[in-house]
C-alpha cells in the first residue's frame, strides 16, 4: 500500500532494471526525465522504495540524454537574428499531439503558398488530421489557409497569446530543437538548414 492509497505490485530487484528502461525509453523514445520516469513506474502500477534514486541513476548514465543537456555558455549561439543558411531563413514546426511527433522544414518565406504546400505534404505522408492549431500569424490566419482546411474537413483552432500553454508541446519542441542545433552547428550558424532533418 503506497502513500497515496494506492495498491501496487511490489518489483524484485530482477525485474526493476526492464521496467524502468521501458518507462524511461518509452515506445515513443521519449527520453523522460527521473521524476517523469518514477511516476511512470508508479503509473504502471509498480513499485520498490529506490524508484527515484535508480530512475536518477538511469538518466544520468543514458548517452542520448546527456547530449540533450543545458549547454555552457561557449555553446550558446549570438541572439541576433536566424541567419541565412542557403536561402533559408524560417523553420516551419509541426507537432502531432498524440504521438508527440515533429517535422520541420527550412523556408525562405514564411507565406502562406509555402504553408498549404507543406501542410499537403504532411497530410499525404500520415493522413488529415482532425484539427490544426496553431499561432494567429498571418500566414496561418487567412482566407486561403481556411479555403484548404475546409477543402480536408480540418477544423483550425487558434492559440491565444495570453494562454500560452495551447502551443506548449510546439514550445517545448522549439526549445529542444535551438538547443540541439546551437550544440551542432557550434561556429559555423550558417549550416543550420543542413542539420535540421538531422536535428529532428
Amino acid at each position: 500500500m503506497c502513500a497515496d492509497g494506492m495498491i501496487r505490485r511490489c518489483v524484485s530487484d530482477a525485474e526493476t532494471r526492464k521496467i524502468l528502461d521501458l518507462c524511461h525509453y518509452g515506445p515513443t523514445d521519449g527520453h523522460y526525465g527521473p521524476s517523469v520516469t518514477g511516476k511512470k513506474v508508479y503509473d504502471a502500477g509498480s513499485y520498490w522504495p529506490t524508484i527515484f534514486q535508480e530512475a536518477k541513476t538511469l538518466v544520468e548514465t543514458c548517452d542520448s540524454c546527456q547530449r540533450q543537456g543545458n549547454i555552457s555558455k561557449s555553446d550558446e549561439m549570438p541572439q541576433q537574428m536566424i541567419q541565412p543558411s542557403n536561402k533559408f531563413l524560417y523553420i516551419l514546426v509541426v507537432v502531432d499531439y498524440v504521438s508527440n511527433w515533429a517535422e520541420g522544414k527550412a523556408l525562405p518565406t514564411n507565406d502562406t503558398r509555402v504553408v498549404i504546400d507543406f501542410l499537403k505534404q504532411l497530410f499525404c505522408r500520415f493522413g488529415v488530421p482532425r484539427a490544426l492549431i496553431s499561432d494567429r500569424d498571418t500566414h496561418f490566419a487567412n482566407h486561403q489557409l481556411a479555403k484548404v482546411l475546409k477543402r480536408y474537413g480540418v477544423t483550425h483552432r487558434f492559440s491565444t497569446s495570453y494562454y500560452p500553454q495551447t502551443s506548449g508541446q510546439v514550445e517545448n519542441i522549439n526549445r529542444a530543437l535551438k538547443r540541439i542545433l546551437e550544440k551542432t552547428v557550434g561556429d559555423s550558424p550558417k549550416i543550420w538548414s543542413k542539420k535540421l532533418d538531422d536535428a529532428l
